[in-house]
């Protein structure tokens, strides 16, 4: 088959994808494009939520929550919580991962064990961990009194100091889908690289940080992008466990939307401000993530 035969078969075969997928895509982007001007048009307004006799006011939205020390205090939060995900899915995924690689006789119940939390509503987790960090009443200090450490039995949701890190230790059993990219990435690594580390006396440890984490780099970057942007996408937790609070100790971007959203009166055109505000930081790492991929593929 010449090549010009070739690519006339590839060019029919890409045709009939994108012939598929059109219904799919243009109903894609018919949703989408219309979120999006609908939150930068009402982003330059004045209105309330009934939406009528609206007023163009230009940047002064934008100028509002650029000013607003909450909304950076948010972002900053949001951040904290994504990276508090990233660094256990990096972490204890990984490791979790390479031991359930091995040759276990419950493996699969083990995978079950791992995934299913993941799949669970987050509301569901956020209720369940609120309850268990109550000051007075909660599992983690009843235990605590229990064994004669009163000491230890802090406000962990009261306290501004401790709030964020009670919220964001929900991440450690929300590592399902890091375990199940890894999973998948280990059954693809070729077995003579790991017996040559072996033959030039790498031990377990070596093996693993010298020689299987590096091989994983897509893994850990999809892993990267998927979990801080998913940050973004984050409110049940904060809004159930703390609602923002104390003193907007744990507000983050989902929170502050909502609670901007749900005050009286409040000003829908300064929240599609917000919400374009925080699209365009989302869009701008995934967008410096997708060139740093390009670069080192």
């Amino acid at each position: 088959m010449t090549k010009k035969r070739k690519r006339l078969t590839g060019g029919r075969q890409n045709l009939m994808g994108y012939v598929f997928l059109l219904p799919l895509i243009l109903i894609f982007v018919v949703l989408l494009g219309y979120s999006f001007y609908f939150l930068f048009t009402t982003s330059f307004q004045k209105v309330t939520i009934s939406f009528k006799n609206s007023e163009f006011v230009g940047f002064e939205n934008y100028l509002i929550i650029i000013k607003d020390g909450t909304f950076w205090k948010s972002l900053l939060n949001t951040f904290i919580l994504s990276a508090s995900s990233v660094f256990c899915g990096l972490t204890l995924g990984f490791f979790i991962a390479i031991i359930l690689n091995f040759k276990l006789r419950a493996k699969k119940f083990f995978h079950s064990l791992f995934f299913i939390p993941s799949m669970l509503p987050i509301a569901l987790m956020a209720a369940v961990f609120g309850s268990m960090l109550e000051y007075r009443d909660g599992t983690l200090n009843v235990l605590l009194r229990a064994a004669g450490l009163d000491f230890l039995a802090m406000r962990w949701l009261a306290d501004s100091n401790l709030a964020m890190w009670a919220v964001c230790s929900v991440s450690v059993y929300l590592i399902g889908i890091p375990i199940m990219y890894y999973t998948a990435d280990l059954t693809t690594i070729n077995t003579s690289v790991l017996e040559a580390a072996t033959i030039d006396g790498a031990n377990m440890r070596q093996q693993l940080m010298l020689v299987v984490y590096p091989m994983l780099k897509n893994t850990h970057r999809t892993i990267i992008l998927s979990l801080l942007l998913g940050g973004f996408r984050e409110m049940e937790r904060v809004f159930l466990m703390t609602d923002g609070g104390p003193g907007n100790a744990t507000q983050i971007v989902g929170t502050y939307i909502f609670r901007s959203s749900r005050s009286a009166g409040s000003n829908i055109g300064l929240v599609c401000a917000a919400a374009v505000l925080v699209l365009f930081v989302a869009f701008v790492i995934a967008l410096v993530q997708m060139k740093l991929t390009a670069k080192n593929n």
